[in-house]
């Protein structure tokens, strides 16, 4: 009987798992990064905080994943959830035995295939003339492969972020710099003879991506009508749900599952998986520049859903006891409100400080990505601006 009940439950959790991930593929957008792919001004005035509290889609965002959090941390505890960590430690295993290996190598082809692609810094919207920049890039993957010039590796992704200064406003570059910290800071522990400090390294790897993707998912609040015109070109994204009803949902599901790769082990692994399948799912309407710009998020991802480490924590420092203890069903909205309003306030304040409050009206021409063409007819005709005029 108690096997019976048991196999009942597993029934029950897996089929759970995949209505999560069934409402996980309809935020496929989510992950497709915008400045990619269509027209975007980032010094323009964003929408309104209360626009986005004002917005009941956004509401009931996040009232579906507060009950999934809440759900999956009931079900952790219980001897159907430890199944299903077991189940994943098993299926993992292969992956996580070579985590190292499968990460560094990662970083390698990434490195080896934006030099490949030419006249980029870090990712697709970071354009560059300079060669020396695309040679440095195939110098980082060079360096990853030994533990002695790795952090070599980690000096020259930060440096590439620094350059990248000289062209575009620190603003923008915030999107990537969470990314870009995580990566530097898990080849230095890596290469570490410290075992204290090498043990942290996909801790600070976790954080890195959690954060970014936290980060970029605000601004599908701030400036939802950056999306329309992916919206409009493949209307098939939404899945026949009006987008100003889909826009907010898709914001919501790319930021709680950055906020869940911090929480306990099960919550994590799923999120991690919710995330690569929609990661995967985007390459087929994006091609291969979201595949590569996505790699490396991609490759911790899967180290994420592979990690069979059993500890609920996610800092390694003392939180005050006025709050909720982690991993306790009240943390989970706890939690969730304090990291949208340090992200949120970071957000919208830093964009005051540098753009003031009601952004750079006076901006003459529409900034793109891409110039026009048929791959990307969305984007505006060329045109000459000012050698900052990237932003």
């Amino acid at each position: 009987m108690p096997t019976t009940l048991a196999g009942n439950g597993l029934k029950h959790a897996a089929k759970g798992f995949l209505a999560l991930c069934s409402f996980a593929t309809l935020t496929l957008p989510a992950e497709a990064h915008v400045k990619w792919f269509a027209p975007y001004i980032v010094d323009a005035a964003p929408q309104p905080v209360g626009a986005t509290l004002g917005n009941v889609w956004f509401w009931t965002g996040i009232g579906l994943v507060l009950a999934f959090f809440l759900a999956t941390l009931t079900v952790e505890r219980t001897v159907i959830g430890r199944g299903i960590l077991s189940g994943l430690d098993r299926i993992s295993a292969p992956l996580w035995n070579r985590s190292d290996d499968f990460m560094r190598a990662s970083i390698g082809a990434f490195f080896v295939a934006i030099f490949a692609v030419g006249g980029i810094y870090l990712t697709p919207d970071l354009k560059t003339d300079s060669e020396i920049i695309s040679w440095a890039q195939l110098l980082i993957a060079a360096c990853v492969f030994s533990r002695r010039t790795m952090p070599i590796a980690a000096g020259g992704i930060i440096a590439l972020w620094v350059v990248a200064l000289r062209e575009y406003d620190f603003f923008h570059l915030l999107d990537y710099l969470a990314l870009g910290v995580g990566v530097a800071v898990y080849l230095v522990l890596a290469s570490s003879n410290d075992v204290k400090w090498r043990e942290r390294r996909f801790l600070a790897l976790r954080w890195g991506i959690a954060i970014a993707l936290m980060w970029s998912s605000l601004e599908k609040f701030a400036y939802p009508n950056w999306f329309y015109p992916l919206v409009e070109e493949k209307p098939f994204l939404t899945f026949g749900m009006p987008r100003d009803v889909f826009i907010p949902m898709a914001g919501v599901s790319e930021f709680t599952l950055g906020f869940g790769l911090l929480w306990t082990p099960l919550v994590r692994r799923l999120s991690a998986v919710s995330l690569l399948l929609i990661f995967f799912t985007a390459v087929y309407p994006f091609g291969r520049i979201d595949l590569v710009g996505h790699a490396l998020i991609m490759a911790a991802l899967f180290l994420v859903a592979a990690d069979p480490c059993r500890e609920a924590k996610a800092i390694a420092v003392r939180v005050p006891n006025s709050l909720p203890r982690f991993g306790s069903l009240a943390s989970v909205p706890a939690g969730l409100a304090i990291a949208l309003v340090v992200l949120v306030t970071g957000y919208w304040g830093l964009h005051a400080v540098f753009y003031g409050t009601e952004g750079r009206a006076a901006q003459p021409t529409e900034l793109t990505t891409h110039s026009h063409s048929n791959e990307y007819p969305h984007g505006s005709q060329p045109v000459q601006s000012a050698p900052r005029s990237h932003h």
